[in-house]
Parts: C-alpha cells; structure tokens; sequence
C-alpha cells in the first residue's frame, strides 16, 4: 500500500462523480437492451442523453469543489473541469446525431451509446489525471472504445479496415507512451506529475538526455492521438473508414482530452526541461500544419477533406503549446472549443447527405445543395467558415489568439508559416462553398430528404456556438483565462 495512501473521503468521491454516473448509465443502456425488443432499442439514445446531462451537471458540481483525489492520482480543477464540460458536449451533439444513421443503416443498438459514453469515461479522466499511471488508464479506456466504434458496423468493409488501421497504430504509438513512462519513474522514481516537477527543477543528478529521451517516447504517444506530424498518417482512413457520426466523435472528444493531457502532462511534470522539448513541438507544429493543408488540396472525397483539415487545427493547437505560457494555454483552449463545435457540425451534416451506405461523400455530390436545402447549405457555410478563421466566427478568434501568444513568446517565423498555412487551407474549404452554392444540382441532391430532428438539433447548436464565439469571444476566453493556470 503506497506511503500516501489514505481512504477517500467523499469529496474525493464527488470528484469523480461525472466519470461513475457515465459508467453507471452505459452499463444500464447494456442492461436495458437486454430485456427490450429490436422495436425499443431506438430509444436508448435517450437515456444516453439523460446520463450525459447528469454528468455534466455533475462536473459543475464537482468543480465547485477543486482539489486532488484518490490520493492525488486525480486532481479536479479549472482546467480539468473546462475539458470534461467540452467532451461531455462533444458526446451530447455525437449521440444527437447517430439515431437516424444508426436507423438508415440498420444498426440500431445500445451497446453504439453505451461505448461512446465509456468513452467519455476515459477522456473526463485524461482531463483531470494527475498521474502517469492515470493517463494511461483513461487513454486506453477511451481509446478501446473507440477502436470498436470506428469499426461498428461489421458488414461494412471500410469500417472494418478503419478500425483495424487505428488498433495497430494506436496500440503502437501506446507502446512508446509506456515506455517513456516507465524512463520516467526510473529517473525519479514517481509517476506524479508535480513530483516529477519537483525532481527534475531540484535534482543535480538527473541526466537531461535521459529525461529528454522519456519525454520524447511520451510525445510520440500523445502526438499520434492529436493525429500530429509525423504521426498523423492513421487520420485520413480511418476518418473515412469509420462510421460518419463516430468520425464526427473521434475527431473532437478524443482530440480535446488527448490535447488536454498533452498540455497538462509537459506544462506541469517536464516544465524545467522546456528547452529540450519546446523545439519539437515547434518542428511538428509546422510539419502538422503544412502537411495537413496541402494535402487537403488534392482530396475529392469530403471525410478526408475534413480528416486532413483535422490534422492542420492540431498544428494550430500545437502552436499555443510552443508559446509556452499561461496565454497560450487559454489560447488552445479557446481555440479547442471552437474546433470541436465546427468539426462536429461539419460531420453532423455529412452523416445526413451521404445517405445510406455513405454513397455521396465526394465533394461534388453537394452540388447545388443551396437550392435543395439552403438551411443546410448556409450551416456548412459556417463551419467551413468558421474552419478558415473568417471574423465573427469562433475559428477567427481562436487563430487570432493562438498566434498572439505565438508573437508574444517571440515565435515569429511560427506565427508567419502559420498565417500562410490558414491562406493555403481557404481554398479547399471555398471550393466545398462553391460547388454547394454556385454549381447547378446533381443527382446526389435531388433526392436529398430533410434531416431528422437530432441531426437539426445538434447542427444547429453547433452553428449557435461558432456565432456566439465569434460576436462574443470573452464568454468563453474569460472562463479559459481562469482555468489556465496549470503547473505554475
């Protein structure tokens, strides 16, 4: 029994209050369907959605009350609490969106809500881990999830090769994370980020090559789930593979908490070794963004348009992490927040005009999608928009504040490459505008039927959001501000 070892007291239960009622309410989604008939399995989204509000009332609650928990392998503050409410919302608008896919395609099933609220499991506790042993239990209990999410219907072959393709490569990015953990605790003989900090700011005898080595192995780790340079290889198949509602999943929730453990495990545990890994995270940041945006350029089929443009928003973030300070946090905060909303309205839409069997996916089957449906039309506008960073949007914002912080921590040539990349990125989200609103209508649209309620829902408050983050960006950057102070 370790030397700190103490018995939880129940603020440390309400702590991880969020995480047991999402566990609690996919086992009784598992349950339920058991003893319903196929002709009431259509309605476990919705206990799926009464879950995900409790838990999120429950991570208000619990972040009334900060501070560490289960003797401090979790820690429940600003920062934690900011990133399980944006994967919370994540997995609401994802289960809004999947009943009429999961109809259309004839796999309506409860064990679909209940993985992505397992899921939800891992990433609320790769928000608030404080541990290295507790990174890698929430990575992998988010990732096992979605590995089987990404291959769900299992007569379709595309999902099968998308769900393969993410289980080897993930388990094979995983396997350097351990690694790089297990470096770690030889060096300093813990696994607990503020005690490794300590260590490593105090200790004469560690060896910086060695400590640089470990926090190396962990970035290959983190980099592959941010699908960052040179690991982001995995990203445009297994987003086009995968189901379109579980892309529109796998490309928010899981990125945010991937991120969020990213910034919080090297602003806090390597924070005295900054100048050894800060070089890194520049080179990919670069390396991400370019990558991502001219190999958009070529893409026809829209999933991997997005899939590549998911890979250039984590170059973006990754900039706010080279800043290296407390603005830059907030930046990739902000800038988080914003992706998720667009990216996961972007896929919400796609789910209803690929139709079944996802048929029409290539971006000229929205030709002339404006005269058909111009409700749907104008809400892609905005995401697409929103994804270039044109003003009154949350995706203007979030690059305007991520190379401000970039200016002020002096990365010039950065913040330049970086301008240039999002010039580069307009012209693959203009074409998707043009072909939807100045091309004459195709076969694909002509018989496009309206979208269901949950898809209309989940659109729709997603365009709200963009909107009201770009009019009203202090809303959310004021709260991010606060949160920020990680580690320091």
């Amino acid at each position: 029994m370790p030397a700190n070892f103490a018995f939880p007291t129940e603020a440390e239960y309400i702590r991880f209050l969020p995480e047991t009622i999402l566990i609690l309410m996919g086992t009784l989604i598992m349950v339920l369907e058991g003893f319903a008939g196929d002709g009431h399995r259509k309605g476990t989204h919705k206990v799926a959605l009464f879950g995900l509000f409790l838990a999120m009332a429950a991570a208000c609650y619990a972040g009334s009350n900060p501070g560490p928990a289960f003797s401090d392998f979790l820690l429940v503050d600003g920062f934690g609490t900011f990133f399980r409410m944006l994967v919370l919302t994540v997995g609401i608008l994802a289960v809004l969106c999947s009943p009429s896919y999961l109809s259309r395609e004839r796999a309506d099933s409860g064990e679909y809500y209940a993985l992505i609220l397992y899921s939800l499991v891992g990433q609320c506790i790769l928000a608030t881990a404080n541990e290295l042993i507790m990174v890698f239990i929430g990575l992998e209990i988010s990732s096992i999830a979605t590995y089987v999410l990404a291959g769900y219907l299992r007569d379709d072959k595309r999902n099968n090769e998308s769900a393969i393709k993410y289980f080897l490569l993930g388990s094979f990015a995983t396997a350097f994370l351990l690694y790089g953990v297990a470096w770690i605790y030889g060096l300093t003989g813990s696994t607990n980020l503020a005690v490794i900090r300590q260590y490593l700011q105090t200790s004469a005898t560690a060896d910086p090559a060695l400590v640089g080595l470990a926090a190396g192995l962990m970035f290959v780790g983190f980099a592959f789930k941010v699908s960052a340079a040179p690991f982001q290889a995995w990203t445009p198949d297994v987003y086009q593979g995968a189901p379109a509602p579980v892309t529109a999943f796998m490309s928010a929730g899981p990125k945010a908490a991937a991120f969020a453990v990213f910034i919080r495990v090297y602003i806090t545990a390597f924070d005295g070794i900054a100048e050894t890994w800060l070089p890194v995270v520049w080179v990919s940041a670069l390396a991400t963004m370019v990558i991502g945006n001219f190999a958009a350029l070529t893409q026809t089929n829209i999933k991997r348009v997005l899939a590549y443009s998911s890979i250039a928003h984590a170059g973006y973030v990754l900039v706010a992490v080279a800043a290296h300070s407390q603005i830059g946090t907030a930046a990739a905060m902000f800038y988080l927040a914003s992706y998720v909303f667009m990216n996961i309205g972007a896929f919400a839409l796609i789910s209803h005009l690929s139709r079944q069997g996802e048929r029409y996916v290539q971006v000229n089957d929205l030709a002339g999608l404006s005269q058909r449906q111009p409700v749907t039309a104008a809400l892609f506008a905005i995401f697409l928009l929103s994804l270039i960073g044109v003003p009154l949007t949350g995706g203007f914002f979030g690059k305007f504040y991520i190379f401000k912080a970039a200016l002020d921590s002096q990365l010039y040539w950065l913040t330049v490459l970086g301008l240039l990349n999002s010039a580069v990125a307009a012209y693959y989200y203009l074409r998707i505008i043009v072909v939807m609103y100045f091309h004459e209508p195709g076969h694909a649209t002509e018989s496009l039927e309206e979208p269901a309620a949950g898809i209309r829902v989940a659109s729709l408050v997603a365009a709200l959001a963009v909107v009201v983050l770009g009019v009203a960006p202090s809303l959310l950057l004021n709260v991010a501000s606060r949160s920020s102070a990680i580690g320091r």
